[in-house]
Protein backbone atom coordinates (compact mmCIF):
# COMPACT_ATOMS: atom_id res chain seq x y z
CA UNK A 1 0.00 0.00 0.00
CA UNK A 2 0.98 3.32 -1.01
CA UNK A 3 1.28 5.99 1.91
CA UNK A 4 -1.06 8.84 1.58
CA UNK A 5 0.40 12.24 -0.16
CA UNK A 6 0.15 15.25 1.34
CA UNK A 7 2.87 18.34 1.43
CA UNK A 8 4.31 19.71 5.13
CA UNK A 9 6.04 23.02 5.32
CA UNK A 10 9.62 23.93 6.80
CA UNK A 11 8.12 26.01 9.10
CA UNK A 12 5.17 23.82 10.22
CA UNK A 13 7.84 20.62 10.23
CA UNK A 14 10.25 22.69 12.41
CA UNK A 15 7.13 23.52 15.04
CA UNK A 16 6.68 19.72 15.50
CA UNK A 17 9.76 18.65 15.51
CA UNK A 18 10.81 21.06 18.13
CA UNK A 19 7.76 20.76 20.01
CA UNK A 20 8.44 17.35 20.22
CA UNK A 21 12.44 17.54 21.21
CA UNK A 22 11.95 20.81 23.85
CA UNK A 23 11.50 20.80 27.52
CA UNK A 24 9.14 24.00 28.59
CA UNK A 25 9.46 24.83 32.60
CA UNK A 26 6.06 27.16 33.12
CA UNK A 27 7.23 30.28 35.17
CA UNK A 28 5.51 30.03 38.54
CA UNK A 29 7.49 30.13 42.30
CA UNK A 30 8.36 26.83 44.06
CA UNK A 31 9.60 27.12 47.41
CA UNK A 32 11.06 30.49 46.59
CA UNK A 33 13.04 29.17 43.64
CA UNK A 34 11.55 31.14 40.71
CA UNK A 35 10.02 35.10 41.08
CA UNK A 36 6.96 35.98 40.21
CA UNK A 37 6.87 38.65 37.66
CA UNK A 38 9.38 38.95 35.05
CA UNK A 39 12.49 40.32 37.24
CA UNK A 40 15.08 37.40 38.25
CA UNK A 41 18.34 36.21 38.84
CA UNK A 42 20.66 33.19 38.08
CA UNK A 43 24.24 31.94 38.93
CA UNK A 44 26.04 31.32 36.11
CA UNK A 45 29.00 28.43 36.28
CA UNK A 46 31.58 27.86 33.90
CA UNK A 47 33.75 24.24 33.72
CA UNK A 48 33.85 22.88 36.65
CA UNK A 49 35.52 19.07 35.64
CA UNK A 50 34.27 17.64 39.11
CA UNK A 51 36.86 14.44 39.56
CA UNK A 52 38.35 11.82 41.76
CA UNK A 53 41.83 10.02 41.23
CA UNK A 54 39.58 6.25 42.43
CA UNK A 55 36.97 7.52 39.39
CA UNK A 56 39.77 6.42 36.92
CA UNK A 57 40.92 2.98 35.21
CA UNK A 58 44.35 4.16 34.88
CA UNK A 59 45.01 1.31 32.57
CA UNK A 60 42.78 2.26 30.21
CA UNK A 61 44.19 6.07 30.57
CA UNK A 62 47.80 5.18 29.61
CA UNK A 63 46.68 3.55 26.87
CA UNK A 64 44.36 5.71 25.44
CA UNK A 65 45.06 9.22 27.02
CA UNK A 66 48.57 8.91 28.77
CA UNK A 67 48.91 13.17 28.15
CA UNK A 68 45.69 13.61 31.04
CA UNK A 69 47.17 12.36 34.21
CA UNK A 70 47.99 15.64 35.14
CA UNK A 71 45.48 17.47 34.70
CA UNK A 72 43.00 14.56 35.99
CA UNK A 73 45.32 15.17 39.07
CA UNK A 74 44.95 18.79 39.42
CA UNK A 75 41.07 18.55 39.22
CA UNK A 76 40.88 15.79 41.61
CA UNK A 77 42.67 18.48 43.65
CA UNK A 78 40.24 21.14 43.23
CA UNK A 79 37.50 18.99 43.20
CA UNK A 80 38.61 18.22 47.26
CA UNK A 81 40.09 21.59 47.97
CA UNK A 82 38.27 24.24 46.18
CA UNK A 83 34.86 23.75 44.80
CA UNK A 84 33.14 23.15 48.65
CA UNK A 85 34.40 26.75 49.09
CA UNK A 86 33.03 27.78 46.02
CA UNK A 87 29.59 26.11 46.68
CA UNK A 88 29.74 27.39 50.21
CA UNK A 89 29.60 30.77 48.41
CA UNK A 90 27.06 30.19 45.66
CA UNK A 91 25.00 29.19 49.03
CA UNK A 92 25.16 32.16 50.60
CA UNK A 93 24.96 34.34 47.33
CA UNK A 94 21.64 32.81 46.73
CA UNK A 95 20.24 33.16 49.84
CA UNK A 96 20.99 36.96 49.98
CA UNK A 97 19.51 37.48 46.50
CA UNK A 98 16.45 35.36 47.55
CA UNK A 99 15.58 38.64 49.99
CA UNK A 100 14.97 41.22 47.28
CA UNK A 101 12.13 40.02 44.97
CA UNK A 102 14.11 41.75 41.94
CA UNK A 103 16.94 39.62 42.46
CA UNK A 104 15.34 35.80 43.77
CA UNK A 105 17.35 33.15 41.45
CA UNK A 106 15.29 31.21 39.75
CA UNK A 107 18.16 28.87 39.06
CA UNK A 108 21.71 27.77 38.91
CA UNK A 109 23.21 27.26 35.56
CA UNK A 110 26.17 25.68 34.39
CA UNK A 111 27.49 25.52 31.41
CA UNK A 112 29.47 22.59 30.73
CA UNK A 113 32.05 19.79 31.71
CA UNK A 114 30.43 19.22 34.67
CA UNK A 115 32.69 16.09 35.71
CA UNK A 116 35.87 15.09 33.85
CA UNK A 117 34.76 12.25 32.16
CA UNK A 118 37.97 9.79 31.12
CA UNK A 119 36.84 7.28 33.40
CA UNK A 120 37.20 4.40 31.11
CA UNK A 121 34.06 2.60 31.46
CA UNK A 122 30.66 2.66 32.06
CA UNK A 123 30.56 1.82 35.74
CA UNK A 124 33.04 4.37 36.61
CA UNK A 125 31.63 6.95 34.69
CA UNK A 126 28.12 6.51 36.39
CA UNK A 127 30.39 6.78 39.61
CA UNK A 128 31.74 10.01 38.30
CA UNK A 129 28.15 11.42 37.24
CA UNK A 130 26.39 10.05 40.45
CA UNK A 131 28.68 11.52 43.08
CA UNK A 132 28.65 14.79 41.14
CA UNK A 133 24.99 14.82 41.84
CA UNK A 134 25.68 13.78 45.35
CA UNK A 135 27.70 17.04 45.87
CA UNK A 136 25.51 18.97 43.97
CA UNK A 137 22.61 17.74 46.39
CA UNK A 138 24.40 18.04 49.87
CA UNK A 139 25.71 21.73 48.94
CA UNK A 140 22.03 22.93 49.27
CA UNK A 141 22.52 25.88 46.95
CA UNK A 142 18.41 26.76 47.96
CA UNK A 143 17.83 26.73 43.58
CA UNK A 144 17.29 24.38 41.01
CA UNK A 145 21.01 22.70 39.13
CA UNK A 146 20.60 22.92 35.30
CA UNK A 147 23.14 22.40 33.06
CA UNK A 148 24.43 21.70 29.09
CA UNK A 149 26.47 19.15 28.12
CA UNK A 150 30.31 19.29 27.62
CA UNK A 151 32.56 17.26 25.91
CA UNK A 152 34.28 15.89 29.35
CA UNK A 153 31.27 14.87 30.01
CA UNK A 154 30.87 12.27 27.17
CA UNK A 155 34.54 11.43 27.49
CA UNK A 156 35.84 7.86 27.87
CA UNK A 157 34.28 4.52 27.04
CA UNK A 158 30.46 4.01 28.26
CA UNK A 159 30.45 8.43 29.46
CA UNK A 160 27.67 8.73 26.90
CA UNK A 161 25.72 5.93 28.25
CA UNK A 162 26.50 7.28 31.69
CA UNK A 163 25.27 10.72 31.01
CA UNK A 164 21.78 9.81 29.82
CA UNK A 165 21.70 7.12 32.98
CA UNK A 166 22.51 9.89 35.48
CA UNK A 167 21.96 13.25 34.64
CA UNK A 168 18.49 12.64 32.50
CA UNK A 169 16.78 11.45 35.94
CA UNK A 170 18.70 14.50 37.77
CA UNK A 171 17.78 17.08 34.92
CA UNK A 172 14.32 15.68 35.17
CA UNK A 173 14.08 16.21 39.19
CA UNK A 174 15.30 19.45 38.66
CA UNK A 175 12.59 20.30 35.77
CA UNK A 176 9.99 19.10 37.91
CA UNK A 177 11.35 21.15 41.12
CA UNK A 178 10.02 24.19 38.93
CA UNK A 179 7.09 23.01 37.00
CA UNK A 180 5.83 19.63 38.37
CA UNK A 181 4.40 18.99 35.45
CA UNK A 182 7.38 19.34 33.00
CA UNK A 183 8.12 16.14 30.87
CA UNK A 184 10.82 13.75 31.45
CA UNK A 185 14.53 14.82 30.03
CA UNK A 186 15.41 12.38 27.17
CA UNK A 187 17.88 14.16 25.90
CA UNK A 188 20.97 17.52 26.09
CA UNK A 189 18.15 20.08 24.26
CA UNK A 190 15.54 21.37 26.11
CA UNK A 191 14.39 25.21 27.32
CA UNK A 192 13.37 26.33 30.15
CA UNK A 193 12.02 29.63 30.94
CA UNK A 194 12.03 31.94 33.67
CA UNK A 195 9.86 35.20 33.97
CA UNK A 196 10.14 36.53 30.17
CA UNK A 197 12.98 35.07 29.06
CA UNK A 198 13.57 31.15 27.48
CA UNK A 199 17.00 29.54 27.89
CA UNK A 200 17.55 27.05 25.25
CA UNK A 201 20.22 24.15 25.86
CA UNK A 202 22.10 23.22 22.89
CA UNK A 203 23.90 19.69 22.59
CA UNK A 204 26.89 20.83 20.67
CA UNK A 205 27.85 16.93 20.37
CA UNK A 206 24.44 16.43 18.55
CA UNK A 207 25.05 19.76 16.89
CA UNK A 208 23.06 19.18 13.19
CA UNK A 209 19.99 17.82 14.99
CA UNK A 210 20.53 21.09 17.97
CA UNK A 211 20.74 23.07 15.26
CA UNK A 212 17.56 22.33 13.45
CA UNK A 213 15.69 22.34 17.23
CA UNK A 214 17.21 25.69 17.79
CA UNK A 215 15.44 26.86 14.45
CA UNK A 216 11.93 25.44 15.83
CA UNK A 217 12.83 27.10 18.80
CA UNK A 218 13.39 30.42 17.66
CA UNK A 219 10.46 29.92 15.30
CA UNK A 220 8.18 29.92 18.09
CA UNK A 221 9.82 32.19 20.03
CA UNK A 222 7.59 34.92 22.34
CA UNK A 223 9.90 35.49 25.28
CA UNK A 224 11.79 39.02 25.73
CA UNK A 225 14.95 37.40 26.13
CA UNK A 226 16.75 34.28 24.34
CA UNK A 227 19.22 32.52 26.14
CA UNK A 228 21.09 29.90 24.23
CA UNK A 229 23.61 27.78 26.69
CA UNK A 230 26.10 25.72 24.89
CA UNK A 231 29.65 24.57 25.69
CA UNK A 232 32.04 25.59 23.11
CA UNK A 233 32.08 29.36 21.87
CA UNK A 234 29.97 29.90 19.32
CA UNK A 235 32.64 33.34 18.16
CA UNK A 236 36.46 32.38 18.74
CA UNK A 237 38.69 34.11 21.44
CA UNK A 238 41.81 33.52 22.62
CA UNK A 239 44.95 31.37 21.74
CA UNK A 240 42.52 28.38 20.73
CA UNK A 241 40.46 29.95 17.49
CA UNK A 242 39.60 26.72 15.64
CA UNK A 243 37.51 25.30 19.44
CA UNK A 244 34.53 27.03 18.35
CA UNK A 245 31.19 25.24 17.54
CA UNK A 246 30.59 24.57 13.85
CA UNK A 247 34.36 25.01 12.81
CA UNK A 248 35.50 22.97 9.93
CA UNK A 249 35.05 24.10 6.54
CA UNK A 250 32.75 21.43 5.69
CA UNK A 251 30.17 22.96 8.06
CA UNK A 252 30.75 26.75 7.17
CA UNK A 253 26.87 26.78 5.79
CA UNK A 254 25.58 25.12 8.96
CA UNK A 255 28.07 28.27 10.80
CA UNK A 256 26.06 30.96 8.90
CA UNK A 257 23.04 29.51 9.41
CA UNK A 258 23.63 29.20 13.03
CA UNK A 259 24.46 32.59 13.29
CA UNK A 260 22.14 34.23 11.55
CA UNK A 261 19.47 32.41 14.29
CA UNK A 262 21.33 33.98 16.84
CA UNK A 263 21.94 37.69 15.23
CA UNK A 264 18.20 37.77 14.31
CA UNK A 265 16.89 36.79 17.72
CA UNK A 266 19.68 39.51 19.69
CA UNK A 267 20.59 36.01 21.53
CA UNK A 268 22.39 35.71 24.75
CA UNK A 269 24.78 33.14 24.24
CA UNK A 270 26.58 31.68 27.66
CA UNK A 271 29.19 29.14 27.50
CA UNK A 272 32.69 27.51 28.79
CA UNK A 273 35.42 25.34 27.53
CA UNK A 274 38.13 27.66 26.56
CA UNK A 275 38.28 28.01 30.39
CA UNK A 276 38.76 31.65 29.89
CA UNK A 277 36.34 34.46 30.66
CA UNK A 278 35.26 36.51 27.96
CA UNK A 279 32.61 38.87 26.52
CA UNK A 280 31.44 39.49 23.06
CA UNK A 281 29.57 41.12 20.76
CA UNK A 282 28.96 39.96 17.08
CA UNK A 283 26.40 40.54 14.15
CA UNK A 284 25.00 38.27 12.09
CA UNK A 285 21.41 37.56 10.41
CA UNK A 286 20.95 41.78 10.24
CA UNK A 287 21.07 41.99 13.95
CA UNK A 288 23.41 41.25 16.90
CA UNK A 289 24.18 38.74 19.83
CA UNK A 290 26.24 38.68 22.82
CA UNK A 291 28.44 36.16 24.28
CA UNK A 292 29.18 35.59 27.67
CA UNK A 293 31.43 32.73 28.60
CA UNK A 294 33.73 31.91 32.05
CA UNK A 295 35.19 29.08 33.72
CA UNK A 296 34.57 28.08 37.24
CA UNK A 297 38.07 25.73 37.41
CA UNK A 298 39.61 27.93 40.14
CA UNK A 299 42.98 26.59 41.43
CA UNK A 300 43.55 28.39 44.07
CA UNK A 301 41.58 29.90 46.99
CA UNK A 302 42.64 33.73 45.52
CA UNK A 303 42.75 34.45 41.88
CA UNK A 304 43.68 37.62 40.05
CA UNK A 305 42.98 38.73 36.72
CA UNK A 306 46.16 37.42 34.21
CA UNK A 307 46.49 38.38 30.31
CA UNK A 308 43.46 41.15 30.01
CA UNK A 309 42.74 41.94 26.65
CA UNK A 310 39.83 44.73 25.87
CA UNK A 311 38.54 46.40 22.80
CA UNK A 312 38.70 46.12 19.22
CA UNK A 313 42.01 46.79 18.81
CA UNK A 314 42.82 43.34 20.29
CA UNK A 315 40.52 40.81 18.65
CA UNK A 316 42.91 40.00 16.15
CA UNK A 317 45.25 37.55 15.22
CA UNK A 318 47.72 38.37 17.64
CA UNK A 319 45.09 37.14 20.30
CA UNK A 320 46.79 33.97 19.76
CA UNK A 321 49.62 34.67 21.88
CA UNK A 322 47.99 34.45 24.99
CA UNK A 323 48.62 30.57 25.32
CA UNK A 324 52.05 30.71 23.35
CA UNK A 325 52.69 26.89 24.03
CA UNK A 326 49.99 25.96 22.25
CA UNK A 327 49.89 24.19 18.93
CA UNK A 328 52.54 26.43 17.25
CA UNK A 329 51.95 24.63 13.91
CA UNK A 330 48.80 25.93 13.60
CA UNK A 331 49.50 29.81 14.00
CA UNK A 332 48.71 30.76 10.74
CA UNK A 333 45.49 28.88 10.17
CA UNK A 334 44.28 30.35 13.90
CA UNK A 335 45.54 33.90 12.98
CA UNK A 336 43.15 33.32 9.96
CA UNK A 337 39.78 32.64 11.75
CA UNK A 338 40.19 35.93 13.11
CA UNK A 339 41.28 37.66 9.96
CA UNK A 340 37.22 36.39 9.30
CA UNK A 341 35.93 37.14 11.56
CA UNK A 342 36.79 40.60 12.82
CA UNK A 343 34.41 42.76 10.85
CA UNK A 344 31.60 41.31 12.40
CA UNK A 345 32.66 41.67 16.10
CA UNK A 346 31.49 44.88 17.71
CA UNK A 347 32.88 44.36 21.59
CA UNK A 348 35.11 42.46 22.94
CA UNK A 349 37.24 41.80 26.43
CA UNK A 350 39.00 38.81 27.29
CA UNK A 351 40.56 37.27 30.89
CA UNK A 352 42.62 34.80 32.37
CA UNK A 353 40.15 34.90 35.76
CA UNK A 354 38.05 31.84 36.75
CA UNK A 355 35.01 32.84 38.72
CA UNK A 356 31.46 32.72 38.92
CA UNK A 357 28.89 34.78 37.84
CA UNK A 358 25.35 36.81 39.01
CA UNK A 359 23.20 37.41 36.03
CA UNK A 360 20.12 39.74 36.68
CA UNK A 361 17.13 39.87 34.45
CA UNK A 362 15.16 43.36 34.75
CA UNK A 363 12.40 44.06 32.10
CA UNK A 364 15.41 44.95 28.95
CA UNK A 365 18.00 45.04 31.05
CA UNK A 366 20.14 41.66 31.76
CA UNK A 367 23.08 42.71 33.46
CA UNK A 368 25.99 40.14 34.36
CA UNK A 369 28.31 40.64 37.69
CA UNK A 370 31.61 38.03 37.30
CA UNK A 371 33.23 37.46 40.86
CA UNK A 372 36.67 36.57 41.14
CA UNK A 373 37.38 33.07 42.30
CA UNK A 374 35.40 31.71 45.31
CA UNK A 375 35.12 35.24 47.04
CA UNK A 376 32.35 37.35 47.12
CA UNK A 377 34.46 40.45 45.38
CA UNK A 378 33.22 41.85 42.40
CA UNK A 379 35.02 42.19 39.36
CA UNK A 380 33.47 42.98 36.24
CA UNK A 381 29.81 44.14 35.63
CA UNK A 382 28.84 43.84 31.91
CA UNK A 383 25.44 45.30 30.28
CA UNK A 384 24.90 42.13 28.11
CA UNK A 385 21.40 43.52 26.80
CA UNK A 386 23.01 47.20 26.29
CA UNK A 387 26.13 45.42 24.10
CA UNK A 388 23.20 43.38 22.04
CA UNK A 389 21.58 46.95 21.12
CA UNK A 390 24.23 48.94 19.97
CA UNK A 391 25.10 49.63 16.64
Amino acid sequence: MSPPTHSVSRRDFLRASAGAATLTFAPRSVRGAEPAGSAFSFVLLGDLHFDKLEHHDFAWLDRTHPGDLSQIRNYSRVTQEITPRLFQTLRETVSELNQDPRTRVAFVLQAGDLVEGLCGNAESAARQNSEAVTFIRESQLGAPFLFTKGNHDITGDGAREAFARVFHPFLTEQARTLNPAAPEVKNARYTVEAGRSQFAFFDAYDAVASLEWLEGVATRRTADHLFVVVHPPVVPYGARSTWHLFSAEREKSRRAKFLEILGRQHAIVLGGHIHRYNTLAREAGGGRFTQFALSSVINAPSVTPKTQLQGLADYTGDQIRVEPAHSPATEKERRAVYDSERPFVKAFEYADLPGYAIVTVEGANVTARMYSGVSRNLWRTVDLSALGRQG
